[in-house]
């Protein structure tokens, strides 16, 4: 199950004891800064966590898997996460 935005209001609402009005800007503004970095083609990085940064990939030859025509996929960019040494560290113990 994944965790929602919801729970994680909730939860920092129980370790901080901020109110919870508070405690939903506190993570709307985290992640609003996180999105206007990587916006602007920034990594995010956030130490012991791991790091966020965009990537632009060319565009290329693909398939409709429906119709089997050949069609074209546009270039694009897209958010790639590499979780650093101590998380994945924490994951594996």
């Amino acid at each position: 199950m994944s965790l929602t935005k919801a729970e994680i209001v909730n939860m920092l609402y129980d370790h901080i004891g901020i109110t919870k009005t508070e405690c939903v800007n506190l993570f709307e503004s985290v992640f609003e800064i996180i999105k206007d970095e990587l916006g602007k083609g920034n990594p995010v990085k956030i130490s012991r966590f791991g790091k966020w940064t965009v990537k632009s990939k060319k565009a290329r030859k693909g398939r409709n898997p429906q119709t089997g025509k050949d069609v074209i996929i546009d270039a694009r960019k897209v958010v790639t996460f590499k979780p650093s040494v101590v998380l994945k560290d924490e994951m594996n113990d």
